[in-house]
């Protein structure tokens, strides 16, 4: 396992995109935090005492992708070239001033994303003029909304945010294997999610590092379409390759 691992960091870092997401577990009672990192063809688990950016820093060893995909907590900014951040969570922050009474910039700014993300699904039937043609529109109608005075408070802590992320809200529309959310992250993470909610987590350092191995040995083997049993046959065969 720990050569499978070896092999699949050395695959992430030769990925042009990266995205990343975190997620809570505990080890020996203590908190730890569970970090997944994915590329096309290889996905890496990594368990560690810290949510700092140094766990990233350490799996990337210099690597820069050209552009990195997570949602906005600190620890994950700056680590790319480029940064799309993901807009299903800024969705939900945008869900809360319209649940909190933003009536006015709130709906205007939802609206603007889900058009965003709809002409990001359709990139594949889009010419490269028509795209940039979308993207320089989306920046500005952007540009629009956050210069539109804005009475309610939760208007303004949202538009706040909007004024601190706005440059990496369109990189999808700009580079067409970028995600506009991260959901491929949280979809990988989920199950470990799951595990912890039913077990409370690992009882010795060594039962997570098992976990994430197996979790990255059965993620990137699913990549290239092979079910987890196949790899975990190929892995105990001293078989597994990475595509």
């Amino acid at each position: 396992m720990t050569a499978a691992t070896k092999a699949i960091t050395d695959k992430l870092l030769t990925a042009k995109i990266i995205a990343s997401d975190e997620t809570s577990t505990r080890t020996n009672g203590i908190a730890h935090w569970q970090w997944v990192f994915l590329s096309k063809d290889a996905v890496l688990h990594k368990i560690a005492p810290r949510r700092a950016r140094s766990v990233a820093e350490e799996v990337l060893g210099g690597h820069q992708p050209d552009v990195w995909v997570s949602d906005r907590y600190a620890g994950q900014q700056e680590l790319g070239k480029e940064h799309q951040v993901c807009l299903a969570h800024v969705l939900r922050d945008v869900q809360y001033a319209i649940d909190c009474g933003d009536t006015a910039f709130a709906p205007k700014v939802r609206d603007h994303l889900r058009w965003a993300i709809r002409i990001g699904k359709r990139r594949s039937s889009l010419k490269d003029t028509t795209l940039a043609a979308y993207a320089a529109k989306a920046d500005n109608l952007l540009t629009r909304l956050v210069q539109m005075p804005v009475a309610h408070p939760a208007g303004r802590v949202l538009l706040k945010q909007i004024k601190a992320w706005r440059s990496k809200f369109f990189i999808f529309l700009t580079n067409r294997n970028v995600p506009a959310t991260n959901n491929i992250s949280e979809r990988e993470i989920r199950p470990s999610v799951v595990f912890r909610k039913v077990t409370n987590g690992f009882r010795s350092d060594w039962g997570a590092q098992i976990h994430a191995g197996y979790r990255s040995v059965t993620g990137t083997a699913r990549l290239s379409g092979k079910s987890a049993l196949v790899a975990i046959r190929e892995l105990v065969d001293g078989r597994f390759m990475v595509a």
